[in-house]
């Protein structure tokens, strides 16, 4: 017998994904932990061993039973199995491609070290490309551009790594004459530029693992102000999720440690130009 309260397992990765999202605030701190890695590393779960994914997730091998059994599995191996099936139909996957660059690279010298790298990188971004396709719907976006269109000032809040993308975004914006702020200034007066914002504005957020400090507090800044809320993270777990508002779940592949923008970029352009569209509707 199952030991989630009776109820079948769920037989399909999407299936047992969205359940993962339904329970996020319901699971022990330890069941979360994995829940968490298993949404932002679904291949990982898929070939790891059980003691490896445990390490990689900061929990001990026994804790992935137990996660296994909160969601209907008799153990982990069959949970194991569904994130496994998810990946049956692809053709050679990206992780395989790589390492035979990798390979490939420490053989042919300098020359082909760098084509290497520029074809893993390239791959990396094909990558995320292809998982920000598989997460984000059409009617989600809508909705961001929805809101966003209604407001009359637009707050873009971002720091390290995701301020690239709002620094873009601040530049659509101006040149599509829609109103916008870029929070991130160099005298440090963000919190104050932040305090003029309210319910008839709106606000994009943006911030991945490990998220900036500054870009959750100043989320739940405009949170407390009333402003609605467009969040860009990198998991249903993640601080970052509004309680209203629209977010969108993006995990940028890495190359040799290192994280690109391109999903994320990807995501931002189309919501850019999208607010611009659902302006002219109103």
């Amino acid at each position: 017998m199952h030991m989630d309260e009776g109820r079948d397992a769920p037989a399909h990765f999407w299936s047992l994904r969205e359940e993962m999202v339904r329970r996020r605030d319901d699971l022990p701190k330890r069941l979360a932990q994995v829940a968490a890695y298993a949404i932002a590393n679904p291949d990982d779960v898929a070939f790891g061993t059980a003691a490896s994914i445990a390490d990689k997730a900061s929990v001990q091998p026994s804790t992935l039973v137990r996660f296994a059994q909160a969601f209907g599995y008799h153990g982990f191996s069959e949970l194991q199995e569904v994130f496994r099936d998810r990946l049956r139909d692809r053709p050679q996957s990206y992780s395989a491609r790589l390492d035979a660059l990798r390979a490939h690279s420490t053989v042919g010298g300098a020359e082909s070290e760098t084509a290497a790298l520029f074809a893993g990188f390239c791959d990396a971004a094909e990558r995320s490309v292809h998982t920000l396709r598989e997460r984000v719907l059409p009617a989600d976006i809508d909705a961001a551009a929805a809101l966003l269109a209604r407001a009359e000032t637009i707050y873009l809040i971002a720091q390290r790594r995701s301020f690239p993308i709002t620094t873009y975004m601040s530049y659509a914006f101006g040149k599509l004459g829609i109103r916008s702020v870029l929070v991130g200034s160099a005298q440090g007066t963000d919190e104050e530029t932040l305090a003029f914002a309210g319910p008839r504005d709106a606000a994009v957020a943006i911030s991945f693992t490990p998220y900036a400090s500054s870009t959750l507090a100043f989320a739940r800044q405009v949170a407390d102000q009333n402003v609605p809320l467009v969040v860009i993270t990198d998991s249903p777990f993640s601080p970052l999720i509004p309680r209203g508002g629209v977010w969108f779940e993006v995990v940028e592949a890495d190359f040799e440690g290192f994280r690109s923008l391109s999903a994320t970029m990807a995501l931002a352009m189309t919501l850019t130009v999208a607010v611009a569209e659902a302006r002219g509707d109103l």
